[in-house]
């Protein structure tokens, strides 16, 4: 892996499981330290992140990370809506139904995969990611699962907020399971239709958590925050966008 992607990968990591909260700066000097990476492609890492939306350029500042309102998250579920009922639709029309059926079955089987063993919903999240690579090489449209894929990291940074919440996983996994079934049935507005009910839910029980976020009108973002400086292993990330 070059030296920029491994920088790249690091920091999304840390900005995603918020390790690196929103108006940190990520000085070129500290985070090219930290990650053991010349100036030179942590540059190119930082160009990537801000191309994607994780960081932003601020005068007199430099590269910060970039803020999450409830304004960006309307924003953002309003894009989603677009483009995963569009991709379930097609899913429905071109998928395998075999494998949806498949996995329509494993998700009503989810709850149990939601135990105190696994607090980190490691194996939960992996079945929605499943469904995600299903949609996605059902859906044979490269420019549609380019902009989801870029979608999913935005998803899974702001489901951090909403933590794992068991019971909302759990409903969470009927309306994937209702989501794949219809993809089965080859029933695309079905397909479409329970995806809208499936975001609409998430989008509530987001707003329902007791959270701090900043306000939408602070376009500068919160007060200035230093990234630390010590080393910090990434954990395995998770960016099914299901949430």
């Amino acid at each position: 892996m070059k030296a920029s992607d491994r920088a790249y990968a690091s920091l999304r990591d840390d900005i995603v499981e918020w390790r690196l909260a929103p108006g940190t700066v990520l000085g070129e000097v500290e985070q090219a330290e930290r990650l053991g990476v010349s100036r030179t492609p942590l540059r190119e890492a930082l160009a990537r992140l801000t191309a994607e939306g994780l960081a932003t350029a601020q005068r007199g500042r430099g590269v910060v990370v970039s803020d999450v309102s409830l304004a960006h998250l309307g924003e953002l579920f309003e894009l989603r809506e677009a483009l995963e009922c569009k991709a379930a639709s097609l899913a429905a029309q071109r998928g395998d139904r075999a494998r949806f059926a498949a996995l329509r079955d494993r998700l009503l089987a989810a709850p149990a995969l939601l135990t105190d063993e696994d607090p980190q919903r490691n194996e939960y999240y992996a079945l929605a990611a499943e469904l995600d690579s299903a949609v996605d090489g059902a859906i044979a449209n490269t420019y549609l699962s380019q902009s989801l894929e870029g979608l999913r990291v935005h998803l899974a940074r702001v489901r951090r907020l909403a933590k794992d919440d068991a019971a909302r996983l759990r409903q969470a996994a009927a309306e994937h399971a209702a989501i794949a079934g219809a993809i089965a049935e080859g029933n695309a507005p079905l397909a479409a239709a329970a995806t809208a009910v499936h975001l609409n839910n998430s989008l509530n029980h987001i707003k329902s958590v007791q959270i701090h976020l900043p306000r939408p009108e602070d376009s500068t973002g919160p007060a200035v925050r230093t990234a630390p400086t010590h080393s910090t292993r990434p954990s395995a990330p998770r960016e099914a966008s299901h949430g």
